[in-house]
This record gives structure tokens, sequence and C-alpha cells, in this order.
């Protein structure tokens, strides 16, 4: 019999059965079992699916396995008394396969009343595609994604997009559900199961776009509407182009460049030596010039002037002037070569007897210096069926001791978090935890977060981050104002921090100075890059974290490389902006995601007498989870998949293909799924010796991909979708609008994805649903607030009368 080492750690102790056999449940209880759950993966006969991803090592790892035909009444019987010993349970099975196995709410709630259930599925349990096929390239589609990525080519075509973005964004969505719906347990005894999807998990991602579209389809004349980064000749049109501009070194490594502010622009142009050739008229109306020549002009004298040095002449510039910074294009595996990654200890080499040493990401989340847990390997297949069937048996003659029922209307009501940061990557995170019912209290400058001004119309920039806050603005450069911080933090249980490094400290705002007010806060610390360490005080923007972490790199595979021409110079520079600067999927959506786990599992660890300090989770190191599947390496890991040069797919059978009115996105790679779509297409052309099996279809690709281009021409998009998914097979019309809008529309409103809320500023407004849908907890959707808008509720609040609260706002200490 083999034994796991016990892990510890904030979740140690806590049993999680792990039915899941797809991306989103695997990372979903990959951070459990990082986090020190007992996560017992139940794997059929021959073994997971997840085996055959070449990154399974690090999906996998910290679990137990047990195999078992579910099939069978041996095997349920086994299920079930997991599940009476059980905390968690983690699954991805699609509804009418849940049902099968009496696995429905009602089912589980009457069988095992302490548990919590996440199910994650494609595209949720209810409305008009949840009997659809949950692939993520399916969701990505219809959901517009495709679209808002399309100049990753040239043409006008949707692209395929090849990063996980919204696997990520359902995987945190289950384990915020999870760990809210723990918390609530300690109150009412009871579980319930919780719901997250892929649709509203990839559009978690987008941090102001939405609102933008939003008030450009309400206000068709109120201001310019965004264009595309390129035109059709490739020319840029994003004023944002020149500041974020991605370039090649002379010796051909990428570099982005983030130099988004008037101040940081400036000091590229002077260490590029074109600052003063701006005073010529010529160049009148920078960045914002209307001519197209005279921007593709500019840039290409920007992009020779990058080229002129190396780049370590490049690093050198980088260590010895603080206003110019860039990030090199890394792959997934090079990535974890980054300088700060490995100071902080964030890379992690696991031994595995018959794949030898495995490199990959430590914990998502760090505290006390460290990752949470030693990071343990993955199990071979069978390696505990023994003792797991020994654990069941004593399972089923287990009785379940209920505790007292004192349920609340929300998981996290009677949470309150303060949250001191800015922008979108840390606090969307504590956004996240308003819907599941925390009342998140926001510290703004007098004139307001940046994020309220970022676009032309009023507060449209920061809507989405606001949702359901409310808002107190303080000057914290003076005594005064961090007077009322620490007179607040005495009645939170929870503080966000997403400063820089140092600069709490030098605000009085640290974990240290907080923490002798109130020993029992929960602090997190979500930093760009760091809270100490060589890359610590550099400023983090989504493009420069998509190019640290090999985001960019994974949606852009073909770029990256040293230029052979110009003309191969200016594609991959187009290329490698489009994947990581286009606003409906970045890395800004990917680190809120992980802030608002760091959250929960501070919130959960408190309540399970765990403490924790210097809870860090960090834009850079999120990210690389997020390609866990793929930055996980050893000796001999099979080939990664890689979309083709047109940017259609992965290969015939998960691809797109041109229908009679534009696009459709096919999910059927499978071998068990070619049988369905040569019946359901109908078409003789399939019926072809060299697409007889599946060696002889991966010989053929070309000709099988040539086969179905045909076939899919004959019909519009909406009549394959139509048709296809009504005989189950995976196909949806691929959106030809941004993914922000398409989200909005009525279609997405009337299937449950977007939920009504009304705003101070916009009146009533469809916004993004919560994440998750609990069986007994409600969950709300609240809009956003204005600058200071509960400044005198909260000074009350606290003790301060009328007079004290006029002072202060003489003295515009407060506002």
């Amino acid at each position: 019999m083999t034994s796991a080492t016990p892990a510890e750690g904030p979740l140690a102790g806590l049993i999680v059965v792990d039915l899941s056999t797809t991306l989103p449940g695997a990372q979903a209880t990959q951070f459990l079992a990082d986090a020190g759950a007992d996560v017992i993966l139940v794997e059929p006969i021959g073994g997971s699916p997840l085996r055959r991803d070449p990154g399974w090592p690090g999906l996998l790892r910290g679990k137990r396995g047990v195999t078992l035909d579910l099939g069978s009444e041996a095997g349920r019987t086994t299920l079930s008394g997991l599940l009476r010993k059980a905390d968690v349970l983690v699954s991805t099975m699609r509804p009418a396969a849940a049902e099968r196995l009496g696995l429905t709410p009602e089912q589980l709630a009457e069988r095992y009343p302490r548990l919590v259930a996440a199910m994650i599925t494609g595209w949720g349990s209810r409305g008009p595609w949840s009997h659809y096929k949950g692939y993520e390239g399916l969701i990505m589609a219809k959901t517009g994604v495709f679209h808002s990525k399309r100049q990753l080519t040239m043409g006008p075509d949707p692209a395929f997009v090849s990063a996980p973005y919204a696997s990520f964004g359902a995987a945190q969505a289950a384990v915020h559900g999870i760990l809210a719906a723990l918390i609530e347990r300690d109150h009412s005894g009871l579980g319930q199961v919780v719901e997250s999807n892929l649709v509203t998990g990839v559009g978690a991602h987008d941090p102001y776009n939405w609102f933008f579209e939003m008030i450009l389809h309400r206000y068709p004349d109120a201001f310019e509407p965004l264009v595309a980064a390129f035109d059709e000749q490739g020319r840029p049109q994003s004023r944002l182009m020149y500041a974020l501009l991605v370039a090649a070194t002379k010796d051909g490594t990428w570099l982005q460049f983030a130099q988004t502010s008037p101040r940081l622009t400036q000091a590229f142009l002077e260490e590029l030596g074109l600052w003063a050739e701006l005073a010529d008229p010529k160049w009148e109306g920078f960045p914002t010039m209307p001519d197209p020549d005279l921007r593709f002009e500019w840039w290409n004298k920007m992009l020779s002037k990058v080229e002129e040095r190396t780049l370590d002449e490049w690093q050198q510039v980088f260590e010895t002037t603080l206003d110019v910074f860039g990030e090199q294009f890394r792959t997934p595996d090079e990535a974890l070569d980054h300088d700060q990654l490995v100071h902080e200890g964030r890379v992690v080499t696991v031994a595995d007897p018959h794949l030898g040493p495995v490199r990959q990401p430590s914990s998502l989340v760090h505290a006390n210096g460290r990752a949470l847990t030693d990071i343990r390997r993955a199990p071979q297949l069978g390696e505990y069926d023994q003792e797991i069937q020994q654990f069941a048996q004593e399972g089923a003659q287990a009785r379940i001791a209920l505790g007292a029922h004192v349920a609340r209307r929300y998981p996290l009501e009677g949470v309150t978090v303060l949250e001191l940061g800015s922008m979108y990557a840390g606090p969307y995170g504590a956004t996240l935890l308003t819907d599941l019912g925390a009342r998140v209290i926001k510290i703004e400058p007098l004139d307001g977060d940046l994020i309220r001004w970022l676009m032309a119309f009023p507060e449209a920039g920061g809507a989405k981050v606001l949702q359901g806050k409310e808002s107190i603005a303080i000057d914290l450069g003076t005594e005064a104002g961090r007077e009322v911080v620490r007179d607040l933090v005495r009645g939170c249980d929870a503080v966000l921090q997403t400063y820089r490094a140092g600069v709490a400290t030098r605000m009085g705002v640290d974990e240290a100075s907080l923490k002798s007010i109130n020993p029992d806060l929960v602090y997190v610390h979500a930093p760009g890059y760091g809270i100490d360490g060589p890359y610590a005080p550099r400023p983090a923007y989504a493009p420069s974290i998509g190019a640290a972490s090999g985001i960019s790199r994974t949606d852009a595979p073909l770029a990256g490389q040293c230029p052979e021409n110009r003309v191969d110079l200016l594609r991959s520079a187009r290329e490698l902006y489009s994947a990581g600067s286009v606003p409906a999927v970045q890395c800004d959506g990917i680190a809120a995601l992980g802030v608002a786990s760091a959250l929960l599992l501070g919130l959960c660890a408190k309540r399970r007498g765990f403490a924790m300090t210097e809870l860090v989770t960090t834009m850079l190191a999120t990210s690389t989870h997020a390609l866990i599947a793929r930055n996980t390496s050893y000796a001999g890991r099979p080939a990664m998949s890689t979309v083709d040069a047109e940017f259609r797919g992965l290969g015939p059978l998960y691809r797109m293909y041109a229908a009679a009115d534009g696009w459709v996105f096919l999910a059927a790679p499978a071998e068990r799924e070619w049988e369905p779509l040569v019946e359901a297409l109908g078409h003789g052309k399939l019926a072809d010796e060299r697409f007889a099996t599946p060696q002889a279809r991966s010989a053929n690709s070309e000709a099988l991909a040539a086969a179905l281009t045909e076939i899919f021409g004959e019909r519009t998009k909406n009549e394959w979708e139509t048709h296809l998914t009504a005989r189950d097979v995976g196909c949806v019309a691929v959106a030809q609008e941004s993914a922000e809008w398409q989200m909005q529309t009525d279609e997405f409103y009337e299937a449950g994805y977007t939920v009504d809320a009304v705003s101070p500023i916009f009146d009533e407004h469809r916004r993004l649903a919560p994440l998750n849908r609990f069986s007994r907890s409600s969950v709300k959707a609240d809009a956003g607030c204005t600058v200071g808008e509960h400044t005198d509720a909260l000074l009350r609040e606290i003790g301060y009368d009328d007079a004290r609260i006029a002072d202060l706002r003489d003295k515009q200490i407060v506002g």
C-alpha cells in the first residue's frame, strides 16, 4: 500500500472528491491540493482523460487517485462512501451525465447534507445552451472572443485563441464558490451545490470595455468608437501603439514596453532619441495623428530605434532608468526562468519516479514567505486504489452529523473587506466578493481611482471594477487621512492592498501596522510582481505581464522568433501586440480572479484557525498558473498543440470553417465523436478511407480540412449550429461582435449570463452575472458607485460626528 505524505496548509484536513475530467476542474482541485486539502481523484478504468494532456503532472499534483467504474454498482457504492466522508465534490460533467449518476442538487442535498458540490460546466445547467458541449473553443467562438482577437491575423476574419481564458475563469470561480460555501457552512451546518461555467468565466476578464460598448450603443455620438489596433494595410490606428510598443532588439529578442503615462512616454522617446523630433509640425497631434501613413512612419521609427541595441544593452537601460522598462516575450516554459519568480521561490521541481524531475509553478498563493505547501507529485494510475477503497468503506459506515442550522442569505454575509488599491487587476478580485455578499469598502483618492477616468465618457472605465462597493475618498498623504483608515480597519475582516513594493509601508497601511490595530485581519498583498525582489518596484501592466508569463506567446506562437526581414518584423509586431493588448481577455482579468481566490482562502483559513502572514498573489505568478498545462516540463514531454498559421484552430476537427454567411467553430476532436459527426453531416465526402481511423485522419488532416471546408460552405452558420447541436455535435456560430457587446445582447441576457443592475451614473443597465450560482444561498449583482458616495455614512459608522466630518472636508482630507 502506498501512503501519501499528509499535507500541511490552510485547507489541511479538508477532503475533496474530484470527478473532473477537463482543465477547469483539474485547475480548481489543484488549487485546493496546493492549499493542503486531501484531493481524491476518481479516474475511470484506463485513467483520466487529463493524463493525455502534456501538463498532467502539474494538473494532478498533490492528489491521491482511485480508479472506479462509475457505470457499475460497485463503483457507485465506493463513490457514495467517499462522498459521505468528503467536504467537497468537484465535477465537470454535463448536467445530463450528473443526473444519470444521481448527482443532482436535490439528490446530493438529501444524501450528503454537509457536502459542498462544485459543478463546472461549459454553458451552465440551465438555459438554451446547457446541453451544448463545453469545449473552450465553442465558448470563445460564441461569446465573441475570436472576433475580439481577430487582429492576430491580417484580415477581418476571427482568429483562434489558444490561452485557456474561459477554463481558468471557470476554475477560479469554482474555487470562489467552494470557499464561500465552506464559510457559510460554518454558520448553517449545511453544504450546497455551487455552479460555475466557462461563459461567465471568460466574461470576467475584460476590465472596462463592457461599459464602453454599452455607452457606445446607447449614445452613438458620445465619442469616437475604439478602432482596431491596425487598419487593413497593417498601419497603426490606436494611440496606445506607441506607449505599448512591441519591438525586437538587434539580436532578435522581442520586448513589450509599457510607457502608458505621458511622463513615461516622454522618457521612452527621449531614450530613443525621438522626443525632439515631435517639435516638427509634421507630427502635430501625436500620438493621435490623423494621417495613417504618418502613424506608420512613426511606428517604424520607433521599431528601428529599438532594433539598434541588443538585449543586454536594453537591460542596462532598464536597470538604470526606472521610467523605461520592457519585458521579454517568453514562452510558457521560459517564463519560469523569470528572475522575479525565481527570487520568490515560485518555481519548483518535483521528483517523479517515472518522469524524473518535473518543473512547474509553486502554489498560486504564497504565505509566510513561501508556497502554501510543499508541492507533491501527481499520482500514478491506481497507486492509491487500496487505501482509498478502505477509506470509502469506512465512509459507508459513517454517520453524518449535522450542525446548527443558522443559514445566512449570502455566503459571505457579515464579511467586510477594506480595499487599498487602484485600477483593475487587484480591485476586481474584491468586486467578485461583493456578488457573494461581502461588504467591500474602497479607499479612493479625493479625485477617484484612476480607472474611473480611463475613458472619455465619465466613470465608464471604472464601472465594472466598482460594482457592489462602498466608496470613501481619503487623502492618505495626511496623518488625519491615515487615522480614518485605522479606524475603519477595526471593523474589517480583511484588507486587500495592491500597491507596488514599499508604498503601503510609506503610507502606514502595511500589514504590520494594520494588524497591530486588528490582529485578526486577513491581509492580502496583490502587487504586479511581488512584495520584494528585482522586479517588485516595477509597474505591471496587462501587456507586459502577458509577455513575461507566456500568455502572449501562447496566443501568437508563430511570432516571437528573430525576424528574418522587415515584413516578418512588422507581422510579428502586430501579432504580439494583439496577443497581449486586447482588453476582452488579458492578464488583468487572470490576476483579478486569483486575487479573489487569495482573499477567500485567507478568510476560510482564519475560520479554520490557520494563521497566515504575507499572503501574496501577483499578476505574474497567477498568469503562469493559468498556463500550468503548458509550463509543466519534464524529459520526453509530448508536443503541445499549436494553432495553424491562419489561426483557424488546432486541427481539422477543432477549428473554424467558413459557412455560407460567416463562420462556425467545430469541436469534435475525440475519437468517439467522429461517427456522430459523420452521421450528422450526412456527407459522402467523409466516407473516404483516408479518414477511416484516427491515425488516417491525422495523416490526412489537410485533406479532411478541405472536405469539411466544402461541406460547411453549404449552409448558414446558424443552420449548422442548430443542426449539429441537436445531434450532440459541438458546433456554434462564431460571433462577429466584440465579446464585451456580444454578452450584453438579448440572446445572452435571456440565457442568464447577463443581469440587470441600476447605477447612479448609467441608470438601468446590464452587467455580467455573478460567476457562481448556489442551491441554497443567494448572490447579488449590484452596480458601481460614485467617488466618495459613502464617505459621510462610513465616517458616522465609525463614530465621527457631523462637526468632525465637516472639518475633514474643509481640510480636504476626505471627499
